[in-house]
């Protein structure tokens, strides 16, 4: 049998490129992660399907840009305790718009420490968040939501392995660029081919030419199906293709990738979000970096950042590095916060328009 654990020496290897490093579309993607890995394609294949089908990576896919797809929001939640376990249930496993389920907790009682509930959320374009926020704090019991759109994009990426001995305060020679979020305008032949090509693969799809089949899927020859990701690739629609590793649960054999999930807050003065986004995205740990507005109950929080690690002092040390980046760049901070993630279910955000109609004439024909 293969090696599955994600610290097997070959499969860190593999690891370190094929979780973030993709980027963009790839005709031959297993092809480009034995190359840059320097393991032979036929092991690099071998690998990953023997981890996924093991639970070590939970899903291989190719992603999207979603927030240039669907509008999209960060939302926390506040439900009381005794319907908060039913209320996770239902986002995690009922609603196909929810992506990221988590349960958070402060250290303390802080601002917004009542919102325990996190999740993103999906729209597709034409449709309402608030809405759709609307229609599941009823269905769940929820007292309040506060939807928290992305303004702006520093760091997106995952990269557990690697990031796993990054020292506190290591970070880019230049500030993180901010991507703007825009909705872009997609064709039905167009989404057609993005379906395709967002679908999980299964372990015996992990094989050269992987689009053929998804190219036929489409109606498409090869090449015309390739042609077309490469043109939404060109307009950022495209995101990386990716081995996701199972990073909240424990593998088969008891090995964790991560166990500490850190939310990082800060507030900043308006007008200074993209310099402080900007400093703080360029530090090596975070594996998210966003312009969000989260209002008076969370004191006016509008930089956010994610980080994992097996270690939770080593995360606030890396933390308290970032503040001190950011101190030292002169940019004041008014306030800050840890929100730690309990529990969690990943999945991706559904953002087909049609799937999206069928699930909102269901959803208000029983409200």
């Amino acid at each position: 049998m293969l090696p599955v654990e994600h610290n097997d020496p070959v499969n860190a290897r593999i690891l370190a490129i094929s979780e973030d490093k993709i980027a963009g579309f790839v005709r031959e993607p297993f092809e480009e992660i034995a190359r840059r890995s320097d393991v032979p394609v036929e092991t690099v294949m071998a690998r990953i399907a023997a981890m996924l089908e093991a639970g070590t990576v939970r899903r291989v896919r190719q992603t999207l840009l979603a927030t240039n797809l669907a509008d999209g929001a960060l939302v926390a939640w506040k439900v009381v305790p005794e319907k908060i376990d039913a209320a996770f249930d239902y986002m995690s496993q009922q609603d196909p718009f929810s992506g990221h389920v988590v349960l958070r907790s402060t250290d303390s009682v802080t601002p917004g420490s009542e919102y325990k509930l996190w999740t993103t959320l999906k729209a597709p374009r034409g449709f309402s968040l608030q809405h759709h926020g609307e229609l599941l704090a009823k269905k769940v019991g929820a007292e309040h939501f506060r939807l928290m759109p992305a303004k702006g994009i520093f760091t997106l990426g995952v990269g557990h392995v690697r990031r796993k001995t990054i020292e506190p305060g290591s970070k880019a020679d230049q500030p993180a660029t901010m991507a703007p979020v825009h909705v872009a305008e997609v064709s039905e032949a167009e989404w057609k081919v993005l379906l395709a090509l967002k679908r999980e693969f299964a372990s015996d799809e992990i094989a050269p030419s992987p689009w053929r089949a998804r190219a036929a899927e489409a109606g498409l020859s090869l090449d015309e199906f390739c042609r077309v990701a490469e043109s939404l690739n060109a307009r950022k629609i495209i995101g990386r293709f990716s081995t996701f590793l199972e990073h909240v649960k424990p593998s088969a054999g008891g090995v964790r990738v991560t166990r500490f999930n850190a939310l990082f807050h800060w507030a900043v003065p308006t007008g200074r979000e993209m310099e402080a986004g900007g400093e703080v995205g360029r530090h090596h740990i975070l594996t998210h970096c966003y312009w969000r507005e989260a209002g008076e109950e969370f004191r006016n929080v509008n930089i956010m950042a994610v980080a994992h690690g097996t270690d939770k002092e080593l995360l606030l040390r890396h933390k308290a590095a970032i503040d001190q980046h950011l101190q030292e760049c002169g940019i004041p901070v008014s306030y800050t916060n840890v929100f730690w993630g309990g529990r969690s279910e990943i999945k991706p955000s559904e953002i087909s328009p049609e799937i999206y109609r069928t699930w909102l004439r269901e959803m208000e024909a029983v409200a």
